[in-house]
């Protein structure tokens, strides 16, 4: 972090305060959300072999996560695929080498014409796909929900995300 510093990048820190061992998560999640969220442009993941923060930043909306364990791995991913968060794994590449990839990969720019179009394609089943950070799911309730409501006695929270299957449409008519 200190040597992205002295190359003028602006770094926030969501990592583990400490050397005790730590669920990644805790700390992949809130950095892929700040991504998802536009707080700023790229990230950079690092955990023992990079795969378990790139599951974990996947998940969320607007982070294209890509695992480079060299720098070429990081040209492409950024030029071709367009990956804004770059995951390193500390037990499979070096310093000197993790140095290298964080350089390439921040230099490194998305590429026009096909590799632009395969970038919208990708990005259109993400939004297809995932759910973005202020949507909610939509719940659906059954007629099953229904009866196990009525028969332990407890509430149904319904809103404007709440899609009642056709029993239970027939069930409140009645």
């Amino acid at each position: 972090m200190e040597a992205l510093r002295q190359e003028g990048h602006a770094v926030e820190d969501f990592g583990c305060p400490s050397e005790a061992a730590a669920d990644l998560s805790d700390f992949a999640a809130p950095t892929a959300e700040a991504l998802g969220l536009g707080r700023f442009d790229r990230a950079i993941f690092v955990d023992g072999a990079g795969y378990p923060s790139g599951i974990v930043a996947n998940m969320f909306h607007g982070v294209f996560a890509a695992v480079c364990n060299d720098p070429v791995s990081a040209k492409l991913a950024r030029e071709h695929g367009g990956a804004n968060a770059l995951c390193l794994g500390a037990m499979i590449v070096g310093q000197a080498m993790a140095r290298e990839i964080v350089k390439v990969f921040l230099s490194a720019e998305p590429l026009p014409g096909k590799y632009e179009e395969r970038r919208k394609k990708v990005a259109e089943i993400g939004a297809r796909r995932r759910v973005g950070p202020l949507q909610r799911t939509r719940q659906v309730l059954t007629l099953e929900d229904l009866k196990d409501a009525v028969e332990n006695k407890r509430p149904l929270m319904i809103d404007e995300n709440t899609v009642m299957t056709p029993g239970v449409l027939d069930a409140v008519k009645r």
